[in-house]
């Protein structure tokens, strides 16, 4: 899937990855791949500003934790970030419902098909 279907909506997608829990960003995107079924297939390059953004915005908080030699950077949802993830559900439910009610009009009685 081309990285412009996911514009605008990649804030979403990694608040709901991290809603069940801290994750650092390589798992972030390895849970987006395999909720996707591997269509959404996210890059480095893409993810990790994208985190950064979020923290910044209050949405995300982030910890160092070390595991061996190697330190990862594991994000977590902050209430505000909860409540920004309902927000965008809510928006994709109608936007979802509004481009469906397009590209697959249900006819209404009395309507030719």
């Amino acid at each position: 899937m081309k990285a412009s279907a996911v514009r605008g909506h990649l804030d979403g997608l990694l608040l709901s990855v991290l809603e069940s829990g801290p994750l650092h960003g390589y798992a972030v995107i390895t849970a987006v791949q395999e909720r996707s079924n591997g269509v959404l297939e996210l890059r480095k390059g893409t993810i990790y500003p994208a985190l950064n953004k979020l923290e910044r915005l209050g949405l995300l908080r982030s910890v160092w934790e070390s595991e061996g030699e190697r330190r990862r950077r594991c994000y977590e949802l902050t209430d505000a970030g909860r409540r920004s993830l309902a927000t965008e559900r809510s928006v994709w439910r109608e936007f979802t419902t509004a481009i469906g009610a397009v590209l697959e009009p249900t006819p209404r009685p009395g309507q030719a098909t």
